[in-house]
């Protein structure tokens, strides 16, 4: 029996009676049986209430290549979708926002190294789906807690900047005892390049000659992940 006079009303409607079946599973715990499809256009729903948004979820899950990509797709590019505005975007970006807050709070409470699959977990759905390539540092304190997770380059589909001695000189502004390399591969391999392997290598090397520890250089990828210090090549 449905108690929620807002679900009772949107059900003796016609026109929401749909609406209001996806809200009663998602509030009844059987929301994880919705489709990717249904998840967008209850969040759509919030945004542009007056309109049937299915087909306009649909559209976007077919046009960006999946749910996941669509949440991390660029805020501009979603904007201009047809059908699409800044109210509507802001209802799909805070899904991913509040994803990444909830993963990512064992790593921001707890040592690295000792949370290492929370850490997996929150970078797969940071970085795995982006279409573009980006880097990021990872500072360590003494005790393995992380001091700054920062964003160090985002380049075209295939490409971003990474410096050794600007890696460097920033570790050494914020005091951290070790560092903790990430990247991700558009293409969704994660397997190292030649370059990969000689920047890290560099790194490691300038890192050793002030204390600085490389802990790992971690690429992801839609296939999963790659660790260096895994591999044995750090």
């Amino acid at each position: 029996m449905v108690n929620d006079p807002e679900i009772q009303s949107d059900l003796s409607s016609h026109g929401s009676g749909h609406r209001a079946r996806l809200r009663l599973r998602i509030l009844t715990g059987q929301g994880a049986g919705l489709h990717d499809h249904e998840l967008v256009e209850y969040l759509l729903a919030l945004a542009i209430p007056r309109r049937d948004t299915k087909p306009l979820a649909k559209q976007l899950i077919e046009e960006f290549g999946g749910f996941s990509r669509l949440l991390v797709s660029d805020a501009d590019v979603l904007a201009n979708f047809p059908g699409m505005g800044k109210t509507s975007v802001a209802a799909l970006k805070i899904v991913q926002v509040a994803a990444l807050r909830l993963i990512a709070e064992p790593v921001r409470t707890q040592p690295i190294l000792g949370s290492w699959q929370a850490l997996l977990d929150y970078l797969r759905a940071d970085m795995a789906h982006l279409a573009h390539e980006r880097v990021r540092v990872l500072h360590l304190d003494s005790r393995n807690r992380l001091i700054r997770d920062e964003l160090v380059s985002e380049g075209s589909i295939d490409q971003a900047a990474i410096y050794t001695r600007e890696v460097i000189k920033r570790a050494l502004a914020l005091g951290s005892a070790a560092i903790i390399l990430v990247h991700n591969h558009p293409s969704g391999d994660s397997t190292p390049s030649r370059q990969d392997i000689a920047i890290t290598r560099d790194i490691c090397a300038a890192g050793r000659t002030l204390g600085i520890s490389v802990h790992d250089h971690i690429i992801i990828g839609r296939d999963g992940h790659t660790s260096f210090r895994s591999k044995g090549l750090i």
